[in-house]
């Protein structure tokens, strides 16, 4: 099927915000531009789990943002994509949207949820072994999503899982569906970096936080390198001295990238093309608050065009008065994260076949 044509942005389109609640609201068709949407490449992912952003090329993310756009623009709740299906959400950690759009989605696509809002109503209260529970989950559901305090919990519950599991968040592992749905969010801002682009279009990123122990700044920087190519440079702003450890330093290596690390944000501000904050980490048993002293506010010197994200919740590193702005990419990057797990949850569970074949532009190669 071709596909459909889509207009350029222009400011009216991307000022548009069908939620009214300030920031910038790109149109996801943009994204689709002339593509149709690759269901080989999107096949590699039936039955499969997904825990790390090591499992993704960049070929694959394409697939799948393109996936979330057609997802978000197009209405196929009427279609049913996951009836019959059962997934179990499984939080062992305190979540608001992670949890809330993980089920969001599976209620969208009229899938059923089992769900453990919280660790203490388990068994492991009672000391009983995330490897047990995953026996469990075999029988309870056809795909789990788990978040957990401990990094290993993922390895220890896949030990007796044979259901697909999603990684919702493992300590300060990783989170690769959030840098999933912060990608989603920059191509449809420059859908232009799906391909190479010119020197003089590349973008400069700008991390505040420590991707060695935040897990959402880990897995958005370990995405961030599949666009390399795309990239110009990217500057840590952190506290520490070495906020990457040994192994995010030897994969930034491979890449080539230019970066930089500083402990002062106003070095580098004027430059910054994306800005990609965050303020929580979960370290030992607690939380705790992160590079508090990096803030940005609506009268930072930031380019006219740059963009904020951050995965939320925000303590007083991002003010508020940021949200009516045009630098305030953050709010689409929460709301397309229900796409974007829609996009996995059809994939992984094989529903291609629910959708409606005459209205999108999906290609498959005999």
């Amino acid at each position: 099927m071709v596909a459909k044509q889509f207009l350029k942005p222009d400011k009216e389109m991307l000022d548009k915000n069908p939620l009214d609640s300030g920031g910038l609201y790109p149109d996801p068709e943009l994204l689709l531009s002339e593509d149709n949407i690759d269901l080989n490449i999107l096949k590699r992912l039936v039955g499969q789990s997904v825990v790390s952003v090591k499992q993704f090329d960049k070929e694959l993310v394409l697939e799948i943002c393109k996936f979330a756009a057609l997802l978000e623009s197009t209405e196929i709740a009427s279609c049913h994509p996951l009836d019959g299906k059962i997934i179990i959400t499984a939080f062992f950690e305190a979540s608001t949207r992670t949890r809330l759009s993980f089920e969001s989605a599976v209620l969208r696509l009229d899938g059923k949820i089992i769900s453990i809002p919280i660790g203490t109503s388990t068994g492991t209260a009672k000391g009983e072994s995330i490897s047990d529970i995953g026996e469990m989950f075999n029988a309870y559901g056809d795909l789990v999503v788990m978040r957990h305090t401990e990094t290993d919990a993922v390895e220890q519950l896949m030990q007796n899982l044979r259901i697909p599991m999603i990684n919702a968040g493992n300590g300060t592992g990783e989170h690769p569906t959030q840098s999933l749905a912060d990608w989603f969010a920059i191509l449809k801002w420059r859908p232009e970096l799906k391909n190479s682009v010119p020197e003089n279009e590349k973008i400069h990123l700008a991390i505040l936080g420590t991707p060695g122990s935040m897990r959402a700044v880990n897995s958005f920087l370990r995405m961030s390198l599949l666009f390399k190519d795309n990239i110009r440079q990217i500057t840590f702003v952190s506290e520490m001295a070495d906020p990457l450890g040994d192994e995010l330093q030897e994969e930034i290596d491979k890449t080539k990238i230019k970066y930089h690390i500083t402990h002062d944000i106003n070095e580098v501000i004027s430059d910054i093309d994306v800005f990609y904050m965050n303020s929580i980490a979960f370290l030992g048993d607690s939380y705790k608050s992160l590079d508090s002293r990096f803030k940005l506010n609506k009268d930072t010197k930031m380019k006219d065009d740059a963009v904020v994200l951050h995965p939320l919740a925000r303590l007083d590193e991002l003010d508020p008065n940021l949200d009516h702005t045009t630098h305030n990419l953050y709010f689409t990057q929460a709301h397309g994260a229900v796409f974007i797990r829609q996009a996995l949850f059809i994939s992984i569970m094989n529903r291609f076949d629910k959708l409606p074949q005459n209205q999108i532009p999906i290609k498959e190669s005999k």
